[in-house]
């Protein structure tokens, strides 16, 4: 496996806030870029004991899933399933917007809660996943899990699923709750090598394309949606 790669002066600047200028240049360049201290760690940890209390985590298995990226079932909540998580989505739209440099419209989001010892093999995302936005939400005893980050721009999402990143170099960017790495998830593969170093851990990602861009047709999750009523799932 290649090892990381050199970082970038705004990646080895991990535990500062970039000001907006910085953010976009090291987005627009690199592909991805970490947002330090996106939310106070108290607001995500009161969004996770909220959802968890109204989804019922403890007393059904409604939600836990299996997963090709994971090696161990997941808690796995989708927008469609429920709705105040698209509040991050689309309140967070004017944010991501600053950072691309363009106007972005929401696809949609999930939240995900690992377990320790799980890792995320390395992939890239769908076409709906654009611009993407990984935020750490909680840390069951706060140690940081970071997420890597592959240097190469792939013009396709590659369908391969892959433990690591082979001989293509990468970055890691360690992450505390409250901090969100926003990136291309079409262009760039992406995944937690390093097993869950918590009990648990909670995670939100959201994403969005450009209205004007090659996969405008994926705004709103439309395919998603509209698949989802022909199954009967939503009405």
């Amino acid at each position: 496996m290649a090892s990381e790669a050199d970082l970038t002066p705004a990646e080895s600047s991990a535990g500062q806030e970039l000001d907006l200028d910085t953010q976009r240049e090291t987005y627009r360049s690199a592909g991805y870029v970490l947002l330090k201290d996106l939310f106070p760690p108290s607001v995500l940890q009161a969004f996770r004991s909220r959802i968890q209390q109204d989804l019922n985590f403890h007393g059904s298995r409604s939600f836990v899933r299996g997963n090709s990226l994971l090696t161990k079932p997941a808690i796995e909540v989708y927008s469609l399933e429920y709705a105040p998580m698209a509040t991050f989505l689309w309140g967070l739209t004017p944010r991501v917007s600053q950072v691309a440099g363009l106007e972005v419209i929401p696809s949609y989001a999930y939240f995900r809660i690992y377990q320790q010892g799980d890792v995320c093999r390395v992939h890239s995302d769908r076409q709906a996943c654009e611009h993407s936005l990984s935020l750490t939400v909680e840390l069951g005893d706060n140690i940081p899990w970071a997420l890597s980050m592959e240097k190469r721009h792939l013009d396709e999402p590659l369908a391969a699923i892959d433990p690591d990143f082979g001989e293509q170099p990468f970055t890691t960017i360690p992450m505390n709750a409250g901090d969100a790495v926003m990136y291309r998830g079409v262009n760039h593969r992406h995944g937690r090598l390093e097993p869950n170093p918590n009990n648990w851990s909670a995670h939100m990602f959201l994403h969005w394309v450009d209205p004007n861009g090659p996969y405008a047709d994926h705004a709103f999750d439309r395919a998603n949606i509209e698949a989802a009523r022909r199954a009967g799932q939503i009405p």
